[in-house]
């Protein structure tokens, strides 16, 4: 076994001090309040919960185990309930209703763009996530033809030969790291796929560098841009990326390239608009992120899933064995029915991405409850996906339950509702989608695997659920 790294170690401090932390917030006595009085005469209940610690809150806790806290604030205080992180009040949405509610945002009272401009602004701004209506639909109908069916096909069709380039290249064995090495495979592909590009290692490494830092910089709890901190590194990592997307777009422009960045430089909506150079900029960093980091969790997830479960793992095999081809093409993932059942009951289990943010505009009211204007709203998909309420035996990995003699995710429209919804729902999820089952066809041809019965997940928590050891697992080649 090999010696943890100086990352590692840090991680683990941080963990360690962060837990302490944690702990001794909740140590803090503090009943149960309302977070503001409803007007009188409205009729309105007021949102309970509770602030913790002054200051400090419950922001450890939602760093450490945030499923944990979300859970506990529901069975204590029911679907609509706040609480303090980074001295902010924070209202959680935990339930079908409750997600609903901000999600379709009948009375327009609900903000993306102010909700998540406190969490993440700084490093993917306006990005298409980060914005409101009206021009939240300008640009996302410009960029909706992206992510048609004939552009898919294109990714795919660039995907596929640098897939099976790059397992062929895996050192598998005992304790593979399937999360690290899935995350250096995705990153790679980006490039690829995304970015279309001929760089040199050394600056492909640089620019995945800067994104990481990017990612990362939403997570930091110092918010400035001191020294080098997480905040300072997210900043820097922004800024070079934005110097790099601005000097190729006018290559791009006029191309004929099939690459994501090319295809943003050249759509076009039906009224014929198109995007800045400044909207190019801003849109290809939030979909790296976005789709980058999600599909990172998703895959290596649903692979340890399988490697638990190896009468799923045997089923999907033979359905890929049936196809009778290395690679699959768009029309290819019909054919393949298991594998479609166990990726929605991994991101069931393991939203890629635990919570969504909006702010409140104006007073408003949710399941009957008074929100004042001006309030963080934390929708929570993840735990909503993990109630029993909702879910029967909800920790267990059941694939069938979304089969169509059971389909358990009828009980409400937004029962599963990894991809999120409304307006803002996911503009990359058959992109996300199609790139899992692309890797996973290949991985399942190649290879075996199995998860030994004692391993127990190590979690940490940034986008989503993320493995903090590397996710080992028993790989081998198949013969």
């Amino acid at each position: 076994m090999t010696a943890p790294s100086k990352t590692e170690l840090t991680r683990t401090a941080t963990k360690t001090v962060q837990k302490a932390l944690a702990k001794a917030a909740s140590a803090y006595p503090s009943p149960a309040a309302p977070l503001a009085e409803p007007p009188a005469g409205s009729g309105l209940k007021p949102v309970m919960g509770n602030g913790g610690a002054p200051f400090i809150g419950a922001t450890f806790d939602f760093l450490t185990d945030p499923l944990s806290k979300t859970m506990d604030q529901f069975e204590k205080y029911g679907p609509v309930s706040w609480s303090r992180m980074l001295n902010i009040e924070l209202v959680t949405l935990v339930g079908p209703d409750a997600v609903e509610a901000a999600w379709m945002n009948k009375t327009k009272a609900f903000s993306s763009e102010r909700g998540w401009e406190v969490m993440i602004g700084p490093f993917f701004h306006r990005g298409i996530m980060l914005m409101d209506q009206p021009e939240h639909m300008y640009h996302r109908r410009i960029m909706q033809q992206a992510f048609a069916k004939n552009r898919l096909v294109g990714y795919l069709d660039l995907m596929n030969p640098f897939i099976e380039k790059s397992v062929a290249q895996w050192q598998v064995g005992d304790d593979f790291p399937m999360y690290s090495t899935t995350k250096q495979l995705l990153l790679a592909l980006a490039s690829e796929v995304f970015l279309g590009s001929s760089l040199s290692a050394e600056e492909n490494h640089e620019l995945e560098e800067a994104f990481e830092a990017a990612v990362h910089g939403g997570q930091a709890i110092i918010r400035q841009d001191v020294a080098n901190f997480t905040w300072a590194r997210g900043l820097r990592g922004r800024e070079r990326l934005q110097e790099y997307f601005r000097s190729e777009i006018a290559a791009r422009r006029g191309s004929d390239r099939d690459d994501l960045f090319s295809v943003l430089c050249n759509s076009e909506d039906d009224e014929g608009n198109t995007f800045s150079d400044e909207d190019i900029v801003n849109h290809m960093i939030f979909v790296m992120m976005a789709a980058h980091d999600t599909t990172t969790i998703a895959l290596s997830m649903l692979t340890h899933y399988l490697g638990r479960n190896p009468e799923w793992q045997d089923r999907l095999r033979e359905e890929s064995l049936a196809l009778g081809k290395p690679t699959i093409g768009y029309d290819d993932q019909d054919a393949l029915p298991s594998m479609d059942l166990a990726f929605k009951e991994t991101l069931r289990l393991n939203a890629p991405v635990g919570m969504l943010f909006r702010k409140t505009i104006e007073d408003t009211e949710i399941l009957g409850h008074y929100v004042p204007a001006d309030t963080l709203i934390a929708i929570h998909p993840w735990a909503t996906m993990l109630r029993e309420e909702w879910w029967p035996e909800p920790t267990k990995f059941d694939p069938e339950r979304f089969s169509p003699e059971r389909r358990e995710d009828k009980v409400h429209r937004f029962a599963w509702s990894p991809f999120g919804g409304g307006a803002h729902k996911c503009i990359g999820l058959y992109f996300g989608g199609m790139e899992v089952k692309a890797i996973m066809h290949q991985l399942l041809l190649a290879f075996e695997w199995s998860v030994p019965d004692d391993y127990r997940l190590d979690l940490e928590y940034g986008t989503g659920p993320t493995p903090a050891d590397g996710l080992p697992i028993d790989f081998r080649r198949r013969v």
